[in-house]
């Protein structure tokens, strides 16, 4: 079979004569003046302006209202030598009481940030001083993993120094989405801020003084940090725009905002407004159904409005939900480069086609991070994109732009020079038709475009990896037999003298596997293989947790299920007494990867009984 759709259909051509930003570029506007902090009134205002919309444009759509839990920052200063700092908490940050948190500050440095992968690694180095009782600061963005790991190590407040003139907000969590009993305990407990970098370069000067004794001296800070936390009605709109099938594509972004958030992420809820238009004016020629949704909570609530939809529906997502797109900060200034651009592997001869036809540049590709409202993961769903098109890197260099998480490379990302400017509707509109493009390519291609030998590679290579590490200490041969039993599977299942039939193909060619005929495998047969492979191999990718649980906000290995294997050897060398307790759990764990690859190839070889 063939693995991607013909890339220039009549609907295709069709919609793409549609793309304009007209109604997208009056709700930026009109987002221009909200402040979207989720659960205020201004997020209400925005979430009635898009349903106000959509029904003027007579879209089927239906405006949810859960209350989600959240942290809002207010408040907030850093005391230094009779001086006062301005600063930033981070979400869901431990406050103080009115007097503040006091104690004595150590200087952790950490390696400079290069690229967007690097703001939610911790690059303090994998050792860390004696911080125990004291408020330490460091550099980059106050984000889990780091301020996990200083918590960890007794570190009573922390203060993050961010890279330029104006502070970042952010969010310290690694908790996805609203918390449980069971991932309660797992909330920072020690106060966190952000400062300037002029502010920090003072406060390193400060630490870096000899003290009498020849040490360094011993400053003493004070840090005032207050939010509020708890429960917060939200609205989360979504739009329908019904094919002819019942399973559908679900696009998405998230609407709430830090400050007026324009290029992250008014620009994204333009864009979605822009495409529940495009198609619901074509659908009398869509096959698959498109659903449209705009999350609250992504800023303080860890993606609690992407969570929450994911645990209401999360039936009919496993079900029905063919892949899923996200959508954050396109169109931004000066974005013309696709260089930093997530697809999960096989939806990369998609994702690369679509780009490359939309606009005729080349794409480069990674593997999406545990952020950006991937609240799907755990399901199943084929997901592609987060980020799209970004200032080149050489120029971002030359503006003496730091790594962002948003608006294009923009460093108004996450602060108040978020504003209308950082919008640029050349670029949206030619966004918008790569998003054109590649939904209509899954809607409705007769077989869905993913390639999962792709996939299927990179687990491989992964499992390589781990088998190294292993070495002498674990047997990984379970899961390399089966991963081996899988790629033959996908080899018979992607030839292309495989005949399909149904849904008005003929079939191939005259050749028959001696197990199929073109009457027993149906493009409708091999679609539902499809979407099993991806319930599969999705979570075994890329989560760690069970089915409809929700992994921390934290780095991801491929196979994260096996990335304790990579410590078998230190403690081999440090804890032998520990090694047997290490290798029953990871053996255990190799089973469980083992079966997995052989149910996606038992997928594969019941459609060809």
């Amino acid at each position: 079979m063939t693995p991607t759709p013909s890339p220039a259909t009549a609907l295709e051509r069709d919609l793409l004569q549609r793309v304009d930003f007209d109604h997208g570029w009056g709700l930026i506007q009109r987002f221009s003046t909200l402040v979207r902090e989720s659960g205020a009134p201004d997020e209400h205002e925005a979430a009635d302006y898009i349903a106000a919309q959509l029904t003027a444009l007579g879209i089927e759509h239906k405006v949810h209202e859960p209350t989600l839990y959240l942290s809002l920052p207010r408040e907030s200063w850093v005391e230094m030598d009779g001086d006062r700092l301005r600063a930033k908490p981070p979400s869901f940050s431990a406050s103080t009481t009115t007097v503040g948190l006091s104690g004595t500050a150590v200087y952790v440095p950490a390696d400079r940030m290069r690229g967007t992968g690097d703001l939610f690694e911790s690059r303090q180095g994998p050792e860390l001083p004696d911080v125990a009782g004291k408020i330490i600061v460091t550099e980059g963005y106050a984000m889990p993993l780091t301020v996990q790991r200083f918590e960890a190590a007794g570190a009573t407040g922390q203060i993050y120094i961010n890279p330029g003139e104006n502070i970042h907000w952010g969010i310290c969590t690694p908790i996805w989405g609203t918390p449980t009993v069971e991932n309660l305990a797992s909330k920072p407990t020690t106060p966190v801020v952000a400062i300037s970098n002029p502010d920090g370069e003072r406060l390193r000067a400060l630490l870096s003084e000899p003290a009498d004794a020849g040490a360094s001296a011993r400053v003493q800070l004070t840090l005032h940090v207050q939010l509020e936390e708890g429960w917060y009605p939200c609205k989360l709109p979504v739009a329908t725009v019904r094919g002819a099938s019942d399973d559908f594509m679900l696009v998405h972004g998230h609407y709430d905002s830090w400050d007026v958030g324009i290029g992250d992420n008014a620009v994204g809820d333009a864009t979605l407004l822009e495409l529940a238009r495009i198609f619901h004016e074509g659908r009398e020629g869509l096959h698959r159904t498109l659903k449209v949704a705009w999350w609250p909570a992504h800023s303080t609530g860890r993606y609690g409005g992407s969570t929450w939809f994911a645990d209401a529906f999360a039936l009919e997502l496993r079900k029905r939900c063919v892949a899923a797109v996200n959508i954050d900060s396109p169109g931004c200034w000066h974005a013309t480069a696709y260089e930093e651009v997530m697809w999960m592997t096989e939806a990369e001869a998609l994702c690369r086609g679509a780009i490359r036809d939309a606009t005729e540049c080349e794409a480069v590709g990674r593997r999406p991070l545990r952020a950006g409202d991937y609240s799907f993961n755990q399901i199943g769903l084929t997901s592609f994109f987060m980020l799209l098109s970004n200032i080149p890197t050489e120029e971002r260099e030359a503006l003496g732009f730091y790594p962002t998480g948003g608006c294009g490379g923009n460093i108004a990302w996450h602060t108040e020079d978020d504003v209308l400017e950082v919008a640029e509707r050349s670029n949206l509109e030619r966004d918008l038709a790569v998003y054109v493009t590649v939904l209509t390519r899954v809607l409705n291609a007769v077989i869905l475009p993913f390639d999962f030998r792709g996939t299927v590679e990179e687990l491989g290579e992964a499992l390589e990896q781990y088998a190294v590490a292993a070495a002498e200490w674990l047997d990984l041969s379970p899961a390399l037999d089966e991963l081996a039993g899988l790629r033959r599977e996908l080899d018979w299942l992607y030839d292309e003298d495989i005949p399909i039939s149904g849904n008005g193909r003929p079939p191939a060619s005259d050749v028959e596997d001696e197990r199929t005929t073109p009457e027993s495998l149906t493009a409708d047969r091999v679609n539902t293989m499809l979407v099993e492979l991806a319930r599969i191999l999705v979570p075994l990718g890329y989560a760690e947790g069970e089915r409809f649980e929700h992994d921390p906000a934290l780095p991801r290995a491929v196979i994260p299920r096996l990335a304790a294997v990579k410590a078998l050897a230190a403690v081999a060398a440090d804890d032998p007494d520990r090694l047997p307790f290490l290798q029953t759990g990871l053996r255990r764990r190799v089973n469980q990867v083992a079966n997995r690859l052989y149910e996606a190839g038992q997928v594969v070889r019941l459609a060809r009984e």
